[in-house]
């Protein structure tokens, strides 16, 4: 009885028959990524792909997981180093005097931005007109509407109307 075990102990597991169980060597590697598979996510990643695409093109395809887990440097690397490239092209031009990489710039880095003010005033140069439309008829509508498109020989464009 020497095998048997005590209250505290856990007992041996059964040994189970020839199909059961996990055996050892049983089941899928762990995935242990190459240098060429992070430099190929890190380049991926710099080309602006989604981590979705990158995922599809790892060996035969990966799960978003596996991705995230093996490859997270490399994700932000990518993007931070293309980011960095694009950045040191984009500060030459306007050091060159690129006039669109310059307005770019000012707006993006600088903040500054391009306003257009437009005020809509009444006729000549009055105040706007409201009408309550919810205490006027039907009937009243549909005339003002077709004085209106009497009255108005241009489309809103301003091109003449063909009648």
């Amino acid at each position: 009885m020497a095998n048997q075990p005590t209250d505290t102990e856990k007992p041996n597991a059964k040994k189970t028959g020839q199909n059961g169980g996990a055996r050892e060597g049983a089941g899928r590697p762990a995935f242990v990524p190459t240098a060429a598979e992070r430099k190929q996510v890190e380049a991926l990643s710099g080309y602006g792909l989604t981590i979705e695409m990158i995922r599809h093109l790892v060996r035969d395809g990966i799960a978003i997981e596996t991705l995230m887990a093996h490859f997270r440097a490399e994700l932000d690397a990518g993007k931070a180093k293309a980011n960095a490239q694009v950045g040191k092209r984009l500060f030459q031009k306007v050091m060159e005097g690129d006039t669109t990489a310059m307005i770019w710039w000012t707006k993006t880095q600088m903040r500054w931005s391009e306003t257009q003010k437009v005020e809509i005033t009444g006729a000549a140069g009055g105040p706007i007109q409201t009408v309550d439309l919810s205490k006027v008829s039907t009937e009243a509508l549909l005339e003002l509407s077709k004085a209106i498109a009497d009255a108005t020989p241009q489309d809103h464009d301003g091109r003449q109307r063909l009648n």
